[in-house]
């Protein structure tokens, strides 16, 4: 039988052989009560890592980026963001719906903002209009194909929020990644901005978790609003193993997933009717356009189905594939080939049927 390439997302990992031992012999507490070692061992190495006097476990990416939206803005404040990002579009509006916020967007090329982009956009002081108090930033964007934004970039942007009297935020939800394509370190990426989500179980391959990092007053903040968005749990040590032993293993070997994007992205390059979406693959996720003369991406997605390759269609015409720690180099070009196949079918006019494959 033939093993599935599954490219889904980088969230479709299973735990490491040591992964699982570290979760079955986690020391554990009540969280609540301040009591799980491996969550305070878990917290503590990721504020190192991250530069920051403190940093707290939560169960999702989406609560940490809710949470520091919350504790940055009151009801009726407003946050700067790239029209593109997760915060804005995966997660349901939750900074409305449950904080009173508002998003202002601002179109960047493939989720890069230039700071001369959000110059004059601070609002004045009137009571007619919302408060500006909040910029985020996503790094890597992945709507953006996993793009690092660039360091030079986010620091001007970050001065000029700050000089503005703004709040800044990260969502690097997969920022080990721009650390591993880029050299420069966590830290430096994390100083230019007050708060810093971090998500353990995306390229990290931990089963369940992301943290927010930032000042001890601040984290104290996002401690109480977590137990008011049902995020405080109890022997939570379990889960933060698997988030533990991800930090301490996983980090470097990112660089191998990147390694394995350029195969899949030498191999679109080589196929007729199907294309890159940036000219430059930066780290683990490859976007594909299906010209549509060829067929949709969901029939595009289908065929690779078909040939034991999962990617996911997110547009009409555009298909993701991201590269993780369960699938090595032998799998990706196993993968390549798939792709060249499927659009030769398609090209000759064989159209799978679908059935369940469209995720956008």
């Amino acid at each position: 039988m033939t093993t599935v390439v599954d490219l889904r997302s980088d969230t479709v990992t299973r735990p490491t052989p040591g992964m699982r031992e570290a979760i079955a012999n986690a020391e554990v507490g009540d969280d609540v009560m301040g009591d799980d070692p491996t969550v305070q061992r878990l917290e503590s190495l990721t504020a190192e890592v991250l530069g920051k006097e403190a940093a707290l476990f939560m169960p999702s990416g989406s609560m940490t980026n809710q949470i520091a939206v919350r504790i940055h803005c009151k009801p009726g404040d407003e946050f700067l963001c790239e029209a593109g990002c997760h915060i804005y579009n995966y997660e349901q509006g939750a900074f409305a719906q449950l904080s009173g916020v508002v998003a202002r967007t601002i179109e960047g090329n493939n989720g890069v903002l230039q700071p001369e982009q959000l110059h004059g956009m601070i609002r004045a002081e009137n009571e007619h209009l919302v408060r500006t108090r909040l910029v985020c930033l996503e790094n890597t964007h992945n709507r953006g194909g996993g793009r690092v934004q660039p360091y030079e970039q986010v620091a001007g942007i970050c001065e000029w929020a700050h000089d503005g009297g703004l709040k800044t935020h990260l969502d690097g939800a997969r920022l080990f990644n721009a650390v591993a394509a880029t050299g420069i370190a966590a830290d430096q990426w994390s100083k230019h901005f007050d708060t810093v989500s971090v998500c353990f179980s995306k390229g990290l391959g931990a089963p369940v978790g992301s943290a927010l990092a930032g000042p001890a007053d601040m984290i104290r903040e996002a401690r109480r609003h977590r137990k008011c968005f049902g995020g405080a749990m109890r022997q939570v040590g379990i889960i933060a193993a698997g988030a533990l032993y991800a930090m301490q293993h996983h980090r470097e070997r990112l660089t191998e997933d990147h390694a394995n994007a350029q195969i899949l992205a030498d191999a679109v390059r080589a196929t007729d009717g199907i294309r890159l979406l940036t000219p430059e693959v930066d780290t683990n996720i490859v976007f594909i356009e299906v010209d549509p003369a060829l067929g949709t991406a969901a029939e595009f997605v289908t065929g690779l189905q078909q040939e034991g390759v999962l990617a996911l269609a997110i547009t009409p015409t555009r298909v993701r594939a991201v590269t993780h720690l369960d699938v090595d180099e032998s799998a990706m070009r196993r993968a390549a080939e798939v792709i060249s196949l499927v659009a030769e079918r398609l090209a000759s006019g064989v159209k799978p049927e679908v059935d369940g494959v469209v995720a956008y």
